[in-house]
């Protein structure tokens, strides 16, 4: 797992680089056949980076955009029209079974399809009429890091062919943002202070309201931490009263529209006299009178930047953890690496 966190960097710019032609090609297509609907589907750690891509492609293109439910097609044998609308399926591997039959049957309804994977052998990248390509290299690791991050920058890209407000430059920047060697010390020794930790809460919003969905499932699959995730507004809204002195909340706390919000519910949680964990950037100065601890990645950036350097620190928080809780987060107990569900 930390091999591959560490991979990140080279993984991105080869990702970015390997990408573009296909991506041009698919930006001359969306001009002459706009979708007035995206859809996206995905299981596991690809549905988190769907809910990333949910929140990037409406802000950035003003399409609606829909997370698919599987079972609506699988179990039930719905045949939802998909005729006018962008369908995308995610997968790290590209065999996710009911994944691949959504795909399928929005194919035959007429939809534009896509599929977003890191194997172009697969089943995904047959079923689907175009797709997006990452070139992680083969992950090895139960728990996905390195084909996260890559789906993330396949999403920019995506909103970039699809016409919306993402600048080709500075996703080419985006690798050197992903400080990790810089970081590894720093939070391998905050992670001693947590090996007894049996439950936490993470909170996010808006572009990384699905990175406090990921950093908790890999609480969850590698630490076997029983990890909540909130958006910080709904934390407000009823489960905060389970906060007590010293229980452990993590926080995305970006610059931005969001830290508002952010802010707020830190400040309730310190009164409360919570354990609060902040990611941020130099740019927000205000944290460190609201979290406990600081993770402070070394470098300022935009706010529609921060979800992919952002996860890092929290990826290399869960496989230190998890070696300070002697467990190996390359062999998370009942996990296997392709998961088939229909």
């Amino acid at each position: 797992m930390m091999e591959e966190i560490r991979e990140q960097p080279s993984a991105l710019a080869r990702t970015f680089a390997g990408s573009m032609r296909r991506v041009e090609a698919f930006r001359k297509l969306i001009e002459r056949r706009r979708p007035k609907l995206i859809v996206l589907v995905a299981r596991g750690t690809s549905d988190n980076a769907a809910l990333f891509g949910r929140y990037l492609l409406e802000i950035t293109t003003g399409i609606p955009v829909a997370l698919a439910a599987p079972s609506i097609v699988t179990l039930y044998r719905a045949r939802p029209a998909y005729r006018d609308a962008l369908v995308v399926g995610i997968s790290q591997s590209g065999e996710s079974t009911d994944t691949n039959m959504v795909i399928e049957q929005a194919r035959e309804a007429g939809a534009l399809t896509l599929g977003i994977t890191n194997e172009r052998a697969s089943a995904l990248a047959r079923i689907a009429e175009h797709v997006f390509l990452v070139r992680a290299g083969k992950e090895k690791s139960v728990a996905a890091t390195k084909t996260y991050t890559g789906q993330l920058l396949m999403l920019y890209l995506l909103a970039y062919a699809l016409g919306g407000r993402v600048r080709v430059g500075d996703l080419e920047r985006l690798p050197e943002l992903v400080v990790v060697l810089k970081l590894e010390t720093q939070i391998r020794e905050l992670s001693e202070r947590y090996r007894f930790m049996s439950h936490a809460v993470v909170v996010g919003r808006g572009l990384n309201y699905a990175n406090a969905f990921e950093f908790a499932l890999k609480l969850m699959e590698t630490c076997y931490v029983v990890a909540e995730r909130f958006s910080s507004a709904d934390f407000l809204h009823g489960p905060i009263a389970l906060v007590e002195p010293s229980f452990p909340v993590f926080a995305f706390a970006p610059p931005g529209v969001t830290w508002g919000s952010i802010g707020q519910t830190l400040a309730k949680l310190r009164g409360l006299r919570a354990e609060i964990v902040a990611i941020t950037d130099p740019a927000n100065r205000e944290v460190e009178g609201t979290a406990t601890r600081v993770i402070r990645i070394p470098r300022r950036i935009r706010e529609a930047l921060t979800p992919i350097p952002y996860i890092v620190p929290a990826q290399i928080f869960t496989a230190c953890l998890a070696g300070e809780k002697g467990l190996d987060p390359d062999r998370p107990r009942t996990l296997s690496k392709v998961t088939l569900t229909i």
